[in-house]
Order: structure tokens, then C-alpha cells, then sequence
């Protein structure tokens, strides 16, 4: 081994353990790409899922219907002894190789022989060695591709993706196009979500080495196993990973005339990157022509950081497209999906949304396109997003979602681009327009009183349109009395530029008001539609459930958190609670405070183990101007962009894997009322009931996360067995302040000293989580004992 290949080997490995096996225990099984992340209807398809902690997986579990997966194998980090011994036997395969060659060729055929039965031993030996570091491809040739790999000098060995579980996939004809949500279930839980595409187009993956050389596999595909003509070899999604200074071109032939579309989904398949700036795969297009011009590249469309090339071909021949990271990255993660041929591409619909209970005529924009109007039907459908598709066999990608709503719906009317030529509309309403032209302004006015709350929000970023929006208000004489560039949505949990703008006012008088709408960069065109809606604050919350996977022991407690999105100016208390959910299942902690945007809570789990994973559905209700209002709450996961931001982004199911065997009830109990009412400036007691069996002098409780000024100030005995002393510092810890505390607990028992040892240490073991503590501090003097109702379940 030489002395590059054994610090590459080295450094895999020490990445690996720094995260420290306390560490993965902890995080749990974690999954971080697929690749190919889909296939085709109708096939069968063999995918790596690259991850950590996976040992041990038994099953996949995808959304929807038509996909069955079969667990085939599991891989962990190579270590330098296994990597040795697969060099040692390859070496002695390659040695034998050349002696029965030489042995053949000097006419010694007995020799040559015997050779070659101890050439197919080791070669066999080899295999077993190669198949024990997961290679997909066991031969020396897969092994040379793999050596060739981990010892790029480039190369970042990463703990997070070090494992892979490789995957059989059997898509039916049947099955449903578009996105799934694939997990994986290993003994210590259930995996996070990743997306799995089901596509319709042939499905071709890249073969290396492609960088400099075209890869041109992709000219000819197979139909009942005969090849088919060049020319019929598009449409082609083409697959592939793009490592570390990495280029893959791909050529193939193209008619004159092909209205040619090249479309990558990169950041759509793993939509953001905790370590990577900026957050995800940031790829680059080019389109060079059969003289190896340059005629066509992209970097994103629009604001979606994917590209796309849209074409149309002078003339007919052998064309390259070539994909890369912008700044030339690269690692297992960085996988893409090219849609490649003379394929449907919606660039725009208008208008971007219509009224429930109604039929809305849509123009459609964009290349390929089996119709320019199409038709939605809003009856027997709720507020929301409807998903769209121009034809039956779905196969158009649709990028702009199509919303609708309760509320009146006008289009905008030209000219409007001043006060004194404003549209008037009548509170309330939703206006479709478009900033038409560069430095466009849409200008609206409405009659409105005195105290009346009033809303302008733009909906356009989050419905794919390209607009920035900037909205103003003024009154009759010209006074602007309010102004917003962006407006962020939490709940737009794929958005990192919120480009919307929201105004919430109270008005002064009464009398006519102009809401100004326009572009920040002064840029327009017929893409630049939006939906402005004006009408009286719509007081109202969504809510998302943080992680989507729950993975707990059977009997435990475990933290989860919810997210409040607040809208239109709702400020009030939420009560949590869950919703058919199986016998066992209770929430503590079941409350957002008014004015809060999240808690913490805690979940208990039942003492029984189960083999599936248990879905449950969690809502809120409030009341709102006097009615009650109940949203259920969006599984979500938290998703970490370049090294700091966070996003919740949304999922189809909140999941809960009650594993491992039931270790028995935790010896503490928390009693009195709750929530805890704590002074400013003092402190409160809460006694804790300790099992039997347990010393009391042993435990220790720690606060997860509390609110500032909030802690533990001592743990005292009590006649019950234990009380917790609170603390909430007057500075910090605002009368008023409400939440949960979130408490666990661990025994430290002593360990004797052995022989040598100066000195006695502590043993720590965990105990689990206690139920979830309200509280609330209170303006008053200290308060005796933990008194006060609790002001939700």
C-alpha cells in the first residue's frame, strides 16, 4: 500500500470515529442520498442509499403504491485491514495471471493448468474480500474503479454518507409518476425522508470515466431486448454522481429541428446540504454542438437553483451536454437526474390560482406543450395548492403550483400604473395580474375605515413565479403609510429567498387607500404574474411537527417540537393534542403559548414493541373571533443549510418506531399542578415521587435547552422522595414568560476506587426523559408549592 492510498484510508476512517460511537448512538439512523435516486415504470432497478448508523437494516418503506424494495446488502467503512487483504489477493490473482500466460505461451499446458485453477481460487478469495467492502462491481476492474476512488486526492472522507445499503427496486407499470418518500428501518429505528423519483422516460446511468471522453452508452437504448436506432434514443433521464473536480459529458444524436430540453434535478432530490456552501448542488449545463461549440448553458432557472436548456437545432448530429458543480465539488451526495430529449417543459401558468368551488382557464407557457389552456377544477376542494398536469399520462414537469382560496378573485386591468389610474376593488378580493414590463407598477385602491385591520399579501416566489415583489401603502394624500420588500414564510420550507411581501395595518381614517405593487429589481414580463390579495386581516395558523421519524424505546418518553405559523396577526394560545392515535400515546407539555412561534413537548411511547412503524396524527385548535379553529400539523424535518440556517421542510407522514424491549417504567414522577407558576426573582419546588429501588441522593436532572434565566437551582430531599428547585432570574426570565421545560434524568452512582487509585468516580446512567413541564413566571412574590390550573389539557 503506498503512503497516499494508506492516509486516504487513515483519514476515512478517523472521520468516521470522530463523531464518536456515543455520538451515532445518539443521532440515530441517518440517510443522505439515493442513487439513481428513481427508475423507470415497469422495471427493476438497483440503488445505493448512502447514510450512517445503518447496520442491520431489514426493510425500506416508500410512500405511495407500485414500489417494492428488497434489502440486499449493507457496507460500512472500509477498514485498512480489510482493504489489505482484498490488495494482497488481487496482487496474487494479477501474479498467477501472468504465470499461466507465460506458461501457456512456453507450451507447458499442465503447468498452465494448474495455474489456472489456482488463479479461479484466488480470484474467488478476491471476491469475498471485495463483496465484505460492499462493491457493487466484486471484479478487479470494479475493485481498480473503487481503489481509484477513495484515493482521490480531493476527495473529503465524510462519517455522515460512509455507509450504504444497497436496494432492489421493483417499480410496476402502474405506478404512480412523481416523488416518494423513502426511509429505511434498522433495529435502532426508522431512518429520515429522502425522495425517490418514478419516472416514464428510459433511464440511463453514467459510466466513468466520462470526463474528458463523452460517456455515449446513452445513444442506444433497449425495448424487449433489441437495440434501438440512434436517433430513437431520446427522451433519456440520465443518472449520475459528480465527485470531487468532477465533469460528466454525456453525447448523443439529435434530428435538425428537435425543439431539444435538457432539465436537471439535483437540489429537488436533496434539497439542502448541512455542510456545503451554499447549502446544496449547485450545477452547471453546457450544451456544445457536433463542432464542439458552446452553444447552450445554464446555472439555474430563474430562482430554482436547478438549470435548464431549452433548444431548438440548427443541425442534425452527435451533441454533448455536460454537467458539473459551479465551483467544482463533489462527493456521493451530489447525484442529479437529467431529463434529456424533445420533452414537455411548463415554464408558467396565469393566473397562478383561482377560487374554490369554481373552473379557472389557465394559460400555460413553456416548450413542447400538448395545449396552451388548460382548464382546473376548484369544485369539491378545499384552500390549498392543486396539483397540476397538462395530459393524462402526466409526463409534463410541473414547476408552478396552482393555489386556491376562498375569497373573491378579479384580474388586473391595464393601466394601472398610477394612483390616479388605479383599479378599484372591493374588500375582499384576490387579484391575478403580472408586472408586464420592467419597471412596471400595479397600482390598487379601496375604500377603507377608520381601525379596520387590513391585509396586502403577494403571493408569487412561492407559486414559481420570478417577481420580487415590493409593496406599499399611502393614503389620499400621497403619505406612505407602510412598505415591505420580503416577507418570510416559515411554511415555505424549500424557499430561502422569501421574495413575497406581506402588510398588516391598522388605518387611520376613513377614506381611500393605494396599494402599490412592483418589482424590487425593476425586472417584468409576462412571467411576472402574482396574486395580490387585499382584504380584512384573516386571523389564522398552520402548524409542522418536528422530526417527521420519531424513533423511541418502547415505554419512554420522547421530545418533539412544534412550529406555530402564525398568520395575519394571531397571537393566541393553541392547544396541542393528538387524533386516533393507538392506546398508550399521550402528549405532555400539549400547548403553544400566546404570542409564541414553538414549544417543546414530549411524547409517550406505550410499553409495547412494534414491528411497523405507527403513524399518528397531531392537531391544534384556538379560538379565533369566536369560533374554534383546528389545523392539523405538517410532518416536517429540519433541515440544516450551510452549516447554519434551518428550514422545515414538509413530509407526508409523522411516524413514531416503538423499538427494543420494554425496560420498565421510569422510577420518577412528577406531581403537583401544572403548569409550574415560577416567580420573577425566585423559585418554586416541585415534588418528584422516587420509585422504590432507587436512592434519591443519586439522581441528577438536567434541563434540556431551557429558556434564558431559567434552571435547576438544587435538587432537595422531600418526604415524597425528592423535589426540584426552579429558578428564574429576574433579568432574563420576564414575568410573563410561558413554555415547557424539557428534564432528563440519569442515576450517578459511585464506583470504588481500584488498586492505584487515588481517587473514587461516578458511574452516569441515563434514566430517559421526563414528561414535559408548563410553566409559567409569574409577576407575584414566591408562591408556596407548585399551584395554578392548568390552561390546557
Amino acid at each position: 500500500m503506498n503512503s497516499r492510498f494508506r492516509w486516504h484510508v487513515a483519514l476515512w476512517i478517523a472521520a468516521l470515529a470522530a463523531a464518536g460511537p456515543g455520538a451515532r448512538a445518539e443521532q440515530g439512523p441517518q440517510i443522505c442520498y439515493i442513487y439513481p435516486a428513481g427508475g423507470r415504470q415497469g422495471t427493476t432497478v438497483q440503488v445505493t442509499v448512502g447514510g450512517q448508523n445503518l447496520s442491520g437494516v431489514t426493510e425500506a418503506y416508500i410512500s405511495g403504491d407500485g414500489v417494492q424494495a428488497a434489502v440486499l446488502r449493507h457496507a460500512r467503512p472500509l477498514s485498512s485491514q480489510q482493504l489489505s487483504a482484498a490488495m494482497r489477493k488481487l496482487s496474487e490473482v494479477a501474479s498467477l495471471q501472468m504465470r499461466r500466460q507465460t506458461a501457456a505461451e512456453e507450451g507447458s499446458m499442465d503447468q498452465a493448468g494448474r495455474l489456472g485453477l489456482q488463479m479461479a481460487e484466488a480470484s474467488e478469495e478476491f471476491e469475498i474480500c471485495a463483496s465484505q467492502l460492499g462493491l457493487d462491481d466484486p471484479s478487479p476492474s470494479g475493485f481498480a474503479e473503487f481503489r481509484r476512488m477513495i484515493t482521490n486526492p480531493k476527495r473529503q472522507p465524510n462519517a455522515q454518507i460512509a455507509e450504504t445499503v444497497t436496494l432492489r427496486l421493483t417499480l410496476a407499470p402502474h405506478a404512480e409518476p412523481g416523488e416518494r418518500e423513502l426511509r429505511l428501518k434498522t433495529p435502532s429505528g426508522v431512518t429520515n425522508t429522502l425522495y425517490l423519483h418514478v419516472g416514464q422516460y428510459r433511464e440511463y446511468l453514467e459510466k466513468e470515466p466520462n470526463d474528458r471522453t463523452p460517456d455515449g452508452g446513452a445513444l442506444t437504448g433497449k425495448l424487449d431486448g433489441f437495440d434501438l436506432p440512434n436517433l430513437e434514443s431520446l427522451p433519456v433521464v440520465l443518472n449520475g454522481q459528480i465527485m470531487p473536480g468532477d465533469v460528466d459529458r454525456f453525447r448523443f444524436k439529435v434530428k435538425k429541428g428537435t425543439h431539444l430540453v435538457a432539465a436537471v434535478s439535483a437540489r429537488r432530490l436533496i434539497p439542502y446540504l448541512a455542510d456545503a456552501v451554499p447549502g446544496w448542488f449547485q450545477a452547471t449545463l453546457t450544451l456544445s454542438d457536433p463542432r464542439g461549440n458552446e452553444v447552450a448553458y445554464s446555472d439555474d432557472f430563474r430562482f430554482d437553483p436547478d438549470p435548464v436548456i431549452y433548444y431548438e437545432v440548427p443541425e442534425g448530429g452527435e451533441y454533448v451536454l455536460e454537467i458539473r458543480d459551479a465551483i467544482y465539488r463533489g462527493r456521493e451526495d451530489f447525484v442529479y437526474r437529467i431529463v434529456v430529449g424533445e420533452v414537455p417543459f411548463v415554464t408558467g401558468i396565469f393566473p397562478l390560482g383561482g377560487r374554490v368551488g369554481t373552473k379557472t382557464t389557465v394559460e400555460v407557457k413553456g416548450w413542447n406543450l400538448p395545449a396552451a389552456k388548460l382548464t382546473l377544477d376548484g369544485q369539491g376542494k378545499g384552500p390549498g395548492i392543486l396539483p397540476v398536469s397538462l395530459s393524462e399520462d402526466k409526463r409534463v414537469p410541473i414547476r408552478v403550483p396552482f393555489a386556491l382560496d376562498t375569497l373573491p378573485e378579479c384580474l388586473e386591468t391595464e393601466p394601472n400604473d398610477e394612483p390616479r389610474s388605479a383599479q378599484r376593488v372591493q374588500l375582499p378580493m384576490i387579484v391575478n395580474g403580472r408586472i408586464d414590463r420592467p419597471g412596471d407598477w400595479d397600482v390598487f385602491c379601496f375604500q377603507g375605515r377608520a381601525g379596520d385591520e387590513v391585509v396586502a399579501e403577494v403571493q408569487a416566489r412561492r407559486l414559481g413565479s420570478p417577481l420580487d415583489s415590493l409593496l406599499k401603502l399611502t393614503d389620499a394624500g400621497g403619505k406612505q403609510l407602510a412598505a415591505n420588500d420580503d416577507y418570510e414564510d416559515k411554511g415555505a420550507g424549500l424557499t430561502t429567498h422569501h421574495a413575497d411581501s406581506q402588510l398588516l395595518i391598522k388605518l387611520p381614517a376613513d377614506g381611500t387607500y393605494w396599494v402599490h405593487l412592483g418589482d424590487t429589481q425593476h425586472q417584468g414580463g409576462t412571467a411576472y404574474a402574482y396574486r395580490l390579495r387585499i382584504s380584512p386581516a384573516r386571523p389564522d395558523f398552520e402548524l409542522r411537527v418536528v422530526p417527521s421519524t420519531l424513533n423511541a424505546r418502547a415505554g419512554t418518553n420522547v421530545p418533539i417540537a412544534v412550529y406555530a405559523l402564525r398568520k395575519d396577526g394571531f397571537a393566541g394560545e393553541i392547544a396541542l393534542a393528538l387524533r386516533d392515535a393507538p392506546q398508550g400515546f399521550a402528549l405532555s407539555g400539549a400547548w403553544i403559548p400566546a404570542g409564541q412561534d414553538q414549544a417543546q413537548l414530549t411524547l409517550a411511547v406505550p410499553p409495547v414493541h412494534h414491528e411497523k412503524p405507527i403513524r399518528l396524527r397531531l392537531e391544534g385548535r384556538s379560538m379565533i373571533q369566536g369560533a374554534e379553529v383546528c389545523r392539523t400539523a405538517v410532518p416536517a424535518e429540519d433541515m440544516m443549510q450551510a452549516f447554519i440556517y434551518h428550514h422545515l421542510v414538509p413530509t407526508e407522514h409523522w411516524m413514531v418506531v416503538a423499538s427494543g424491549s420494554y425496560g420498565g417504567a421510569l422510577p420518577l414522577t412528577l406531581l403537583g399542578e401544572r403548569p409550574v407558576k415560577l416567580p420573577a426573582g425566585g423559585a418554586a419546588r416541585i415534588p418528584v415521587s422516587v420509585a422504590k429501588g432507587t436512592a434519591p441522593q443519586e439522581v441528577r436532572l438536567e434541563l434540556s435547552e431551557p429558556p434564558k434565566g431559567i434552571a435547576i437551582k438544587e435538587l432537595s430531599p422531600d418526604p415524597q422522595g425528592l423535589a426540584v428547585v426552579l429558578s428564574a432570574d429576574a433579568k432574563e426570565a420576564k414575568p410573563g414568560l410561558k413554555g415547557n421545560l424539557i428534564v432528563n434524568a440519569f442515576l450517578e452512582t459511585p464506583v470504588k476506587a481500584k488498586d492505584g487509585q487515588t481517587q473514587a468516580g461516578t458511574r452516569r446512567t441515563p434514566l430517559g426523559i421526563l414528561p414535559a413541564i408548563p410553566f409559567e413566571v409569574a409577576p407575584n412574590p414566591p408562591v408556596a408549592g407548585t399551584v395554578g390550573k392548568p390552561s390546557v389539557p
